[in-house]
């Protein structure tokens, strides 16, 4: 392969992609919300329940798969709170925080 049909390839790469990234820019600005949607009562959700609800994930979301009644995300939420508190409960308590041990064998027997 020349060098020429290399930087060909190269470029007909990175226009694939930012056709991509452009095409989901162009779909996502169209998306919008209403504002009952999006209004605040007293009792939203915030950041502890967000919490609870990232810890239970993995649970809610097997039951979501037979039950109609049960969502994994709380909507209408509080925003960026709830959001935090749902990444920390994922990352931190729930599915994320598995402990990993780094074995080290410095010599072998045998």
């Amino acid at each position: 392969m020349t060098r020429r049909n290399e930087t060909a390839g190269l470029l007909r790469g990175w226009r694939t992609a930012a056709s991509g990234i452009a095409l989901a820019l162009l779909l996502t600005a169209c998306a919008t919300q209403s504002a009952g949607t999006v209004a605040q009562a007293p009792g939203t959700p915030g950041f502890l329940l967000g919490l609870w609800h990232g810890f239970i994930f993995p649970v809610a979301w097997v039951l979501s798969l037979f039950m109609r009644d049960v969502a994994i995300y709380a909507v209408p939420n509080n925003g960026g709170w709830y959001d935090f508190g749902y990444f920390v409960g994922i990352v931190f308590l729930g599915v994320g925080a598995r402990k990993t041990r780094t074995v080290y064998v410095s010599r072998r027997v045998g």
